[in-house]
């Protein structure tokens, strides 16, 4: 099949042989004897007969299949015509493919083994219970495994329905979804079924809210308390876009460090403090990534941490105006954390946001720059963090906007120091991407002034990269337009933070002069627009 194809709804084809392999990198598909390369393929779905919607997604580079129960598939001399559909090409919201299918019937034995068990890539699914759920988390966990078992469906970031034909987890259970797969995937794929061990993760969420503990003379809070897994922190780890890797990091470090205290790894031989650092300049996040990252790691591991707390300390209520007493006010709000850490079964999460103010640089104190109770606190606070490494069960996250103002003995202390800067062209793009979405999905922007399109889609960052410069059929060209646009408004907020990102469709929004109709190239206008004066107002 050549290009020229590409615009072409459908395709017909009989008496074909093809043959798919998985599972050693191999992926061929054969037309009368002639390979097609990757490059070549410009088709979405085949019907095989013996296969429900077994599904190619070509995107130029590779392709994927859905719906078989086997790993390898091998199809010749088809008696009827299979028939190819073209599918959208802009299309690339990831939510779409998680589609459950109905098993197929039983298909003819392959030659070909299956993926091994330990081969087969581990992909977390999380089920988030009602809040009137009372069944029990294992019969929960069991239902879903079963579910996922039965049915035939691709990975990819986003949510799976809740079966309606299943009352146990219809009654029980409030969303599905399956997380962080980018980490296997680029360019827009997704996995698939027989290449996944999915690992189900299931919490319910706690709806009390923060708890504050109050300094001696009940003036200011020492830290603030939440149970985890938190409902106000619900979605805020989906909401954070970074470079490639750096949340996925986050969460194998702490996997690491907690899976060498648990298994009794000798400190002495290999040390390691459980203390993250994130530096960079403000409004970059890392605060609330801090927050989300507690959040995704109770979920990880509630089987083994059935309680988990993240405690935020407030640095401001441990600086007293009585010389040597911010010292003591340290280690009586530590003296507290190592009471919660004392039970094996509480996993503790530490927050110290803006952490210089506590651990500044001692050298500025010997200059005479900074009141020389200020080497009384650093020193209470590295103290305290050496006695909780001797607990196995909490892990401190710290956040900084100067580096440079903290004490060297405090950086040497952790273990991760990754820096969080600006938004790149993908991550501005993403932002903006989630937030024309939600609008369009509160109504707020709508698509009824678009003839022919029935939902307006805008495609990941890497979907449309693929598609930039390439033709596509009349149908679709509104929303490519629409993405294109879109790209030149991510294009024109670089320099702007995360932060300022989110505020950006609010203030475009505000700047239109009748607000109750939005359509969407204007706003996209409006959007460019606004992030240009944005812009002006930094460089002033």
């Amino acid at each position: 099949m050549g290009d020229s194809q590409l615009s072409e709804e459908k395709i017909k084809m009989s008496r074909t042989s093809i043959r798919i392999e998985y599972g050693a990198g191999e992926k061929r598909l054969k037309k009368y004897g002639n390979t097609f390369g990757p490059e070549g393929l410009c088709c979405r779905t085949w019907s095989l007969g013996f296969v429900t919607k077994f599904k190619l997604h070509i995107r130029h580079r590779a392709f994927e299949g859905l719906g078989s129960s086997f790993a390898r598939i091998q199809v010749s001399e088809m008696s009827a015509p299979m028939e190819v559909s073209m599918g959208n090409a802009l299309d690339g919201d990831g939510s779409q493919h998680n589609k459950v299918l109905q098993e197929p019937p039983p298909s003819p034995k392959s030659h070909l083994a299956p993926i091994a068990q330990e081969e087969k890539i581990h992909v977390s699914v999380e089920v988030c219970l009602k809040p009137s759920c009372t069944a029990r988390v294992g019969d929960i966990r069991l239902a879903v495994e079963s579910m996922m078992e039965k049915r035939s469906m691709s990975y990819v970031d986003g949510p799976i329905p809740v079966p309606l034909d299943d009352p146990f987890l219809a009654e029980n259970v409030q969303r599905i979804c399956v997380c962080d797969t980018d980490t296997w995937l680029e360019h827009g794929d997704f996995l698939l079924f027989w290449q996944v061990r999915p690992v189900v993760h299931v919490f319910q969420l706690s709806e009390e809210g923060p708890c504050e503990e109050m300094s001696g003379d009940g003036q200011l809070s020492t830290f603030n308390e939440w149970i985890l897994p938190a409902k106000e922190f619900e979605g805020m780890w989906e909401s954070l876009v970074y470079e490639t890797g750096l949340k996925q990091k986050l969460l194998r470090y702490a996997a690491s460090a907690l899976l060498f205290t648990e298994k009794g790894v000798d400190p002495f031989l290999i040390s390691w403090n459980r203390i993250v650092l994130l530096h960079g300049p403000p409004g970059t996040g890392k605060t609330s990534l801090c927050k989300a990252l507690a959040h995704k790691l109770s979920i990880r591991f509630n089987s083994r941490y059935p309680q988990c707390q993240l405690i935020e300390v407030n640095a401001h209520s441990l600086f007293s105006k009585w010389f040597s007493e911010s010292g003591k006010l340290v280690a009586k709000m530590f003296s507290k954390i190592q009471e919660m850490v004392e039970d094996e079964s509480n996993l503790v999460f530490v927050l110290i946001d803006e952490v210089e103010s506590l651990a500044a640089a001692r050298k500025a104190a010997f200059s005479g720059s900074e009141p020389s109770d200020s080497i009384r606190v650093v020193n209470a606070l590295l103290t305290q963090l050496d006695k909780l490494k001797s607990s196995p069960n909490v892990i401190i996250l710290t956040t900084s906007n100067i580096t440079a103002a903290i004490d060297i003995a405090f950086v040497d202390r952790a273990d991760i120091k990754a820096y969080v800067g600006p938004p790149t062209l993908q991550a501005r793009y993403e932002i903006l991407r989630s937030c024309l979405q939600e609008l369009l999905r509160a109504g707020i922007l709508s698509n009824s002034s678009m003839l022919g399109v029935e939902r307006l889609v805008f495609p990941n960052f890497s979907s449309l990269r693929d598609h930039i410069g390439k033709s596509v059929t009349p149908e679709y060209q509104p929303q490519s337009h629409l993405s294109k646009l879109l790209l030149d408004a991510a294009e024109a907020c670089e320099g702007l933070s995360g932060r300022s990102l989110r505020k950006l469709p609010f203030l475009a929004h505000a700047a239109q002069k009748n607000p109750h109709i939005c359509e969407p190239e204007k706003f996209m206008h409006a959007l460019i627009e606004t992030a240009k004066h944005q812009r002006l107002e930094l460089s002033d």
